[in-house]
């Protein structure tokens, strides 16, 4: 099995969605990468319900607001934003494209928003930095400290803006897809990164095994605890986010530890399989914390209309992922952009069709929900 190496637009009609993206990329990519990439955790329950519980919010547009015209601007994690968007940390790019997370830099710094990039980058942090984007490191826990240490010395002398630490892995939630395909990656995509030597782990398949999960458990801390997450606060003086709260006694002890945001996250349904959808879980964490942090939503973002939603739920922003995949897989940073773009598109229409002028006024817009787990 190879990653994808071609490159250019898959032919077919125009792209008028976020959801055209995702049938191109399923014709072009590998089955083995477009499971990896698309799949859940356990039976993926959580995966439908991120989508299902999206639907179930229901938003109740103002009229006569006049003007038409909108305002998206903001500031995300201290870092400048055209629109209440950031890339979301994706692990292993080159699987998409042969440019990678390189070429999702390159679109991000385009459409001015910020970039989240995942310690399992497949390219370099020093690359990725270099094109300019707004980057934000997302750091897994090592299990060996001293190797943590040069991870996060190394992305700080790239000249990162935030540290983001993901919470949900103890150990990487069990993805049926990858284990019936006995996945491994390709020989030419690396955790670039990592250089303890462990990757290897991830390029050699084993009957009924991923090989992403044997690397990971090798590599990951399954201890974590909030003393670790004190030491980090106390060691970078860069805004610091946790991904992958959920319930909001642990967001309530994240903003007293001194986290300067919290992602709600169920890691779009690839972890816990039990977990709520990220959105149902939203409301609740902003009502505790809202007031002294940032709060933002991973999960589920497929459309303007989404974002819509979430900011209209009290979220400052939202994370998006496979949707900028599935582009970059189609047509690299070039896709990437575009996406982008058209989502852009999507949030100002949204927002017009709410009667709002900026992105204040969509935070007090009523909302109601559907029952959703």
């Amino acid at each position: 099995m190879r990653a994808r190496l071609g490159t250019g637009p898959a032919p077919g009609p125009a792209v008028v969605s976020l959801a055209d993206y995702e049938a191109r990329a399923q014709a072009l990519l590998p089955p083995q990468v477009w499971d990896f990439a698309a799949g859940g955790a356990g039976a993926e329950t959580a995966l439908r319900a991120n989508r299902q519980a999206l639907d179930a919010v229901v938003v109740y547009p103002r009229v006569l607001a006049g003007g038409g015209r909108t305002d998206t601007a903001t500031s995300l994690l201290g870092t400048p934003a055209a629109l209440p968007v950031a890339v979301a940390p994706m692990a292993y790019q080159r699987l998409m494209h042969p440019a990678g997370e390189v070429a999702m830099a390159e679109a991000a710094r385009r459409a001015g928003v910020p970039m989240m990039l995942s310690a399992l980058s497949s390219c370099p942090v020093e690359e990725v930095a270099g094109t300019g984007v707004a980057l934000w490191f997302q750091l897994y826990w090592l299990a060996e400290r001293h190797a943590l240490e040069r991870l996060i010395e190394r992305a700080e002398d790239a000249g990162i803006a935030a540290l983001v630490v993901t919470l949900d892995v103890p150990v990487l939630g069990r993805r049926l897809r990858d284990v019936r395909n006995e996945f491994a990656l390709p020989a030419e995509v690396v955790a670039a990164n990592l250089t303890d030597g462990s990757g290897s782990r991830a390029h050699v398949a084993h009957r009924g095994e991923s090989a992403l999960a044997a690397h990971t458990s090798s590599l990951f801390g399954s201890a974590l605890g909030w003393a670790d997450l004190e030491w980090l606060r106390d060691r970078t003086s860069l805004p610091l986010a946790l991904k992958g709260i959920l319930d909001p006694r642990d967001a309530r002890r994240a903003v007293d530890l001194g986290a300067d945001a919290i992602v709600v996250s169920n890691h779009g349904g690839r972890q816990l399989d039990a977990a709520p959808a990220s959105v149902a879980a939203l409301p609740a964490v902003v009502s505790e914390v809202g007031q002294q942090c940032q709060v933002l939503l991973d999960s589920g973002i497929r459309s303007g209309t989404d974002v819509l939603r979430a900011l209209a739920l009290g979220a400052a922003g939202v994370l998006v992922g496979r949707p900028l995949l599935w582009a970059l897989a189609v047509d690299g940073a070039a896709g990437a952009e575009s996406a982008l773009a058209l989502l852009n598109t999507e949030i100002q229409e949204s927002l017009i069709l709410a009667g709002c002028p900026d992105l204040a006024a969509v935070r007090d817009l009523r909302t109601t929900q559907e029952s959703c787990r």
